[in-house]
């Protein structure tokens, strides 16, 4: 190497100047040595072999040269080499990306000092970081000067991004002839093509864009090739050929992750319009939710295309989603009026009822109006939505003749429900409407069946003979409503009546005879015709009768070996009387006709004055507490039977048992005559005196007792009721414990009933129920229980005296009810497990009402579902469906709709489901709860759509709060889902 530091310096200086910095380095730093002081004395060379170290660094990527650099300009005095230094540095910066300090560098250079290549590398460079830095105002004058020097070695660069400056400030005409410049540059050719295709579009020459586009795609290798397909597809969008367009947007949105609102929009549009309607549902389905025109009009065209692939369920929910949309009015109205229609249609009455009732008042003068009223007319011809039909029909200010023809069904229809639910006075009343409406053929017989076996329960039955005859001059048969069932009540009327020939013959209708399988009915009628030709004296046929059913040894054998029995002592065969009797007591122990043969053998022996003999049979019936309505007659003929038998102190004891525990009973007053004999015979009046008094019957009863109750029983008689009334309530505020007591208590109670106040009536009935057995308890209990049960809606304090008359009731009318009664209580009550026995009862008994095994199968059904006996469950809520049409059975619908979902077969729940919809449109409460099951089904199955649609309909028209609210957080639950599956950017 030269030793000459001079020559060293001049050469290392021709390195930095060719570029070749890692040889300048060295020669410089070996410069700086001590020994060469000497030779370079002059600050200013040694000032300059600084920079040129410092630079050299800087090209080289040493460690610390920006700090030595930075140090450098902050500390030198040569402003030539500092704004070199501030250059170089820049540069430094410029290269690592750190545009904020290149650009503080850039401008502390200046030019002054800089060659022109290296000023247009500064003006080049401090524009591209203001563009990256997007302070795109300061970077656009730089690029614009550099853009115009075409022998700029950045000419190309700087118009390129000056051009996209330009097009992101919208001033597309300069933008379009800065890209003009750099399109056929190979760094750019692959670029500027989507911009200027673009810019074209801008500018409104959508041809042109569009050729230029196209051929920019065909040229292939586009950096923007979605971006290009994705403007192609909206150009001919535009241009309306949905098919090329399609080609397009398909090809973008496949590839794009999240592509937006609107070019799923155009897509799907493109697939509609071509008629590829099932390709443009999932497109569409994915931008309803929000509030604007392109949400609305995407639902609207969805549920076009819905109707257009016979999808008319999900073109409703469409519809739905459409119509909550305020943007169009003109879709809104359309949408309301198409979802009212489908409804309709699909079978969801009520919604279609309550739609269409708001379109026809919003919008009275709608193009659609008059099919609006044909649908909602057609509504109330279809619907077994009878409670909200009938109002609606009330309603109408002018009936036509079509709609008046519809009214007797609609009454029917009602009519029906209300029986099924318990409400005979108001089911009565619509059925009596039938009868006096034009075109009631069709309902006339319905009416005539129903109105007998409503007079029947309720005693009338003068006007059930009337009805049921009716009935049977033009019969029809529909489920319970049949001649079988007419003959069978007309039967039971005409024997309560004592027209025992006519009852006859209404009951041979029903089984003039019998297999060895009869059915419950059947089997009835044959031992009534046994007990009408008993009733005659045609002992041969009852016998006949009685006979054959004691071989059957079927349910009803008890009775007719009974009825054989008696027979006997008919004919005076006495032993044989007893022995038959007998043998029901041992074949039968549980028969209700058990206790009744006891007390039958015991009278045929006192009829014989065999009173020792009876004695055994009347001990026995004491022994069954089932018997306790009967205890008071056993104990007055256990006394005669003793007293005759001399055995005065055990008559005594008899008679005292009977007084003593039951003396509001005639037998206890017929009692006290044989007990003052007794003690007259003891020579013990005394002992007769205190005896009465001390068990509350004292020997001279108050003639002013006996004076006020008459006189308030006299006014009853003469059915002046307000004053009798008032005597009643004189008699006992004066004699709380009065020789008429019950019976004052019992007619006030009475009066009471007939004035429409049962709330008033039931302390009475409950004075003479509390003091049973007497011949006012039976009625009394009775009329207590129903006034707790249907007054009060008290279900503790009903069962209780239902409990109450089911065991001292004599008829077996009564003691249906009081089952019957009970059985509702229970259920109102949720007793599931208690009811079961009950039920089990009442489905049992031959005389049970079809609303009666309704319940009683609801209430095995609800005990099953509560064990989680879930198949065993739906069977039995099965056999409330197959009972007939009712609160009950929309229950029993819904609930297997239930079980089937928890059994996760969902097809099989959702069509349950809509079962309880179509056909139990009059009870809302389930029908509301199957609109969210049916909601929870779609969820389950992913199927977003129809769940938010379901849960938006519920949550925005439910009329039950606890039903809407849940509604309201399913819905959140679903819509929430949905959005974290889109794919499109909201």
């Amino acid at each position: 190497m030269n030793n000459d530091p001079t020559a060293q310096f001049k050469q290392a200086k021709e390195y930095f100047q060719n570029n070749e910095y890692s040889l300048a380095y060295p020669v410089f730093k070996n410069l700086q040595q001590p020994e060469y002081g000497t030779t370079l004395m002059d600050a200013t060379i040694r000032e300059q072999i600084k920079f040129y170290i410092i630079v050299c660094e800087l090209h080289l990527k040493n460690e610390g040269a920006a700090n030595k650099a930075i140090e450098f300009v902050s500390l030198e005095t040569n402003a030539s080499l500092v704004q070199m230094m501030s250059f170089y540095l820049a540069e430094y910066f410029f290269e690592q990306k750190n545009y904020t300090d290149a650009l503080t560098y850039y401008q502390k250079a200046g030019i002054d000092n800089l060659s022109n290549n290296q000023i247009s590398t500064l003006k080049f460079h401090m524009a591209y970081a203001y563009f990256t830095l997007q302070k795109f105002k300061e970077a656009k004058s730089l690029f614009d000067v550099i853009r115009q020097i075409k022998t700029d070695l950045n000419y190309i660069d700087a118009n390129y991004y000056y051009g996209f400056i330009c097009f992101y400030d919208k001033n597309y005409a300069t933008a379009l002839q800065a890209f003009t410049i750099v399109e056929k540059d190979r760094t750019y050719k692959n670029i500027v093509p989507f911009y200027i295709a673009e810019i074209y579009y801008f500018q409104g020459n959508y041809d042109k864009s569009l050729l230029y586009a196209e051929a920019a795609l065909l040229s292939g290798n586009q950096y923007y090739e979605l971006p290009l397909k994705q403007l192609i597809g909206h150009l001919y969008f535009d241009k309306k050929n949905y098919a090329r367009a399609s080609h397009y947007l398909e090809a973008y949105i496949n590839a794009t992750p999240t592509p937006n609102r609107e070019d799923v929009y155009e897509l799907s549009y493109c697939y509609y319009a071509v008629g590829n309607y099932q390709q443009s549902i999932p497109g569409f389905k994915q931008l309803g939710g929000k509030e604007d025109s392109l949400a609305q009009n995407s639902m609207y065209l969805l549920a076009d295309a819905y109707l257009k692939t016979g999808q008319k369920a999900n073109a409703r929910n469409a519809f739905l989603f459409c119509a909550t949309n305020n943007v169009n009015p003109t879709q809104k109205q359309v949408s309301l009026f198409n979802y009212a229609k489908l409804s309709y249609e699909l079978g969801y009455f009520d919604i279609a009822q309550r739609e269409l009732e708001n379109f026809i008042n919003n919008y009275p003068s709608s193009p659609y109006i008059q099919e609006a009223k044909e649908i909602e007319v057609s509504v109330l011809a279809n619907t077994s939505n009878y409670k909200d039909a009938l109002l609606l029909f009330e309603s109408l200010p002018a009936r036509s003749e079509s709609v008046k023809k519809i009214y007797p069904r609609i009454l029917y229809g009602r009519a029906v429900e209300l029986l099924n639910d318990q409400h005979t006075h108001e089911a009565d009343a619509l059925l009596t409407r039938i009868l006096q409406v034009p075109y009631n053929e069709t309902q006339l017989p319905y009416a005539y069946f129903w109105k007998g076996e409503i007079a029947y329960r309720n005693g009338n039955i003068d006007q059930a003979i009337q009805y049921d005859n009716a009935y049977l001059k033009n019969p029809v048969v529909l489920g319970e409503v049949n001649q079988v069932n007419a003959h069978y009540n007309l039967g039971y009327a005409l024997l309560k009546k004592e027209l025992y020939n006519e009852a006859l013959a209404n009951f041979q209708q029903v089984a003039k005879n019998i297999s060895y399988n009869p059915t419950p009915i059947q089997l009835d009628a044959y031992i009534r015709s046994g007990d009408c030709y008993f009733m005659n004296r045609n002992y041969k046929q009852a016998l006949f009768i009685y006979d054959k059913v004691i071989d059957m040894n079927t349910r009803g054998a008890d009775y007719a070996l009974y009825q054989k029995a008696i027979i006997a002592g008919a004919y005076n065969k006495n032993s044989e009387k007893i022995s038959l009797l007998q043998s029901l007591v041992k074949q039968y122990p549980h028969s209700d006709f058990a206790n009744e043969a006891n007390f039958e053998i015991a009278n045929t022996y006192m009829a014989s004055e065999n009173f020792s003999a009876a004695i055994p049979y009347l001990q026995s019936i004491l022994q069954n507490n089932d018997a306790a309505a009967i205890w008071p007659k056993v104990f007055l003929k256990l006394g005669v039977c003793t007293f005759n038998l001399n055995e005065n102190n055990q008559a005594l004891q008899q008679f005292t048992q009977l007084v003593s525990h039951y003396p509001n009973s005639p037998e206890s007053d017929e009692a006290i005559e044989y007990i003052r004999n007794i003690f007259l015979e003891n020579h013990q009046p005394d002992a007769f005196v205190a005896f009465m008094k001390q068990n509350g019957k004292p020997v001279s009863y108050s003639e002013e007792d006996s004076l006020t109750f008459r006189s308030a029983q006299l006014a009853y008689n003469a059915g002046n009721f307000t004053s009798a009334l008032k005597g009643y309530t004189n008699y006992l505020a004066k004699f709380s414990d009065g020789q008429y007591n019950i019976e004052a208590n019992y007619f006030t109670a009475e009066i009471y009933l007939a004035n429409k106040d049962p709330q008033k009536a039931f302390a009475y009935y409950a004075a003479v129920a509390a003091k049973a057995p007497n011949i006012y308890a039976e009625r009394s209990v009775l009329q207590c229980a129903r006034i707790a049960y249907f007054d009060k809606k008290n279900y503790t304090t009903a069962a209780t005296y239902y409990q109450q008359l089911k065991s001292i009731a004599t008829q077996q009318e009564t003691k249906l009810e009081a089952m019957r009664g009970l059985l509702r209580c229970q259920y109102k009550l949720q007793q599931w497990k208690d009811a079961v026995a009950n039920a089990q009862d009442i489905l049992e008994e031959k005389g049970a009402a079809e609303d009666d095994r309704m319940m009683a199968n609801m209430i095995v059904a609800k005990n099953f579902q509560a064990d989680s006996a879930l198949t065993d469950a739906a069977n039995a809520y099965q056999q409330v469906i197959k009972l007939g049409k009712s609160e009950f059975s929309a229950e029993a619908q819904y609930r297997i709709a239930q079980i089937l979902y928890l059994q996760n077969q969902l097809p099989a729940a959702e069509k349950a489901a809509f079962e309880v919809i179509k056909k139990y449109g009059s009870y809302d409460y389930w029908v509301t709860d199957s609109y969210l099951l049916l909601g929870d089904i779609y969820f389950k199955e992913n199927d977003l759509f129809n769940a938010e649609a379901t849960f938006k309909s519920v949550a925005e028209n439910a009329t039950i709060e606890a039903l809407k609210n849940e509604a309201v957080q399913k819905l959140a639950l679903v819509q929430a889902a949905k959005n974290k599956s889109s794919k499109i950017n909201q």
